[in-house]
């Protein structure tokens, strides 16, 4: 748990400084300060209330989980709400969000994040690297988060593909009863992969649109690249889906034909008894004058009657093709 800064120094080098150092360098205004944390402190509170006057009800929306992607304005700050997702492989039911509350100011972005994300640590990484985000400015470091959330999309995206393929051959190959719970453990991840991308989309639509003055419009290109992302996430999304959809009939279907196939061998079976018992119930009346229950030869024909049934019967259901 910890908070701190990324800066470029006076010299050009990235640095990384103390949360305790963050007033005095966001009220110099002469380089642009990505303040992170991953933790609720009391003295960041009282920073982000008293010396940056973000109201203390969005101060309290940026500590909570807020269950939907959303962008509110104010003026020179710029207060976003986005989802990450993370997905354990062999489990479809993992899927689960996980948020970044992100606030633009004139020359500073302040994140936070109540777990680890890679789009951070990506960041962070490419920050020692070349430290170009930060001085193009607050927009280009927001733009770079966003841009390395919305890759993190497409691994979970093919994770999915690779869940539906073998769902769909295991329904041609092996139905087995568990396929339908794994179906439909399929289709709530993806309904709560579209309802994200959804709303992720809408707002990055706004944010390249220039409805907002903390986004230059020098940057628009960029933010409108991240809403292109979003709009093939939430179409493969919308696009699995109907492949599950339709993989649950798939094997409904599979498992009405293996019913009917059941039911056809059982009416078979019974159709060969009926005759054979007809012919068992007449043979076991026990009349007097029954002139076949004396005959030497009695019990063998009866047999031979009733193998002369079953033969009959077997072959004209064959040349019906009923089986």
């Amino acid at each position: 748990m910890v908070t701190r800064a990324h800066l470029v120094d006076s010299e050009g080098r990235y640095v990384i400084r103390d949360f305790s150092e963050v007033p005095a360098l966001i009220r110099a205004k002469d380089r642009t300060v990505w303040i992170e944390t991953d933790e609720r402190r009391a003295e960041v509170e009282s920073f982000l209330q008293e010396q940056m006057g973000i109201h203390p009800l969005t101060v309290e929306d940026i500590f909570f989980d807020q269950p939907t992607p959303k962008v509110e304005d104010y003026g020179d700050i710029l207060y976003i709400v986005l989802h990450g997702i993370h997905r354990e492989a062999q489990d479809p039911e993992s899927l689960g969000t996980v948020e970044i509350d992100i606030l633009i100011g004139p020359t500073w972005v302040f994140t936070h994040h109540p777990r680890s994300m890679r789009s951070v640590e990506g960041l962070r990484a490419e920050l020692e690297r070349n430290p170009r985000a930060l001085l193009r400015g607050s927009a280009y470091v927001a733009h770079a988060i966003i841009d390395r959330l919305a890759d993190d999309y497409y691994p979970v995206i093919e994770a999915f593909d690779d869940d539906i393929d073998e769902v769909s051959r295991q329904i041609i190959e092996e139905p087995v009863p568990d396929i339908l719970t794994r179906l439909f453990a399929l289709r709530r991840s993806l309904q709560a992969l579209r309802r994200v991308s959804t709303y992720q989309r809408d707002v990055l639509l706004r944010l390249s649109r220039g409805e907002f003055g903390v986004i230059p419009e020098h940057a628009l290109p960029f933010f409108r690249d991240a809403y292109d992302h979003f709009v093939r996430i939430a179409d493969h999304a919308d696009s699995y889906r109907e492949l599950v959809n339709a993989s649950v009939e798939m094997y409904m279907s599979s498992a009405a034909n293996r019913t009917n196939e059941i039911m056809r061998v059982l009416a078979i079976i019974s159709t060969i008894m009926l005759p054979l018992s007809f012919i068992a119930g007449v043979y076991g009346m026990n009349f007097e004058y029954m002139p076949e229950l004396r005959w030497r030869w009695g019990y063998l024909f009866v047999w031979g009657l009733m193998v002369l049934v079953v033969v009959g019967l077997l072959t004209y259901f064959r040349r019906k093709r009923w089986l």
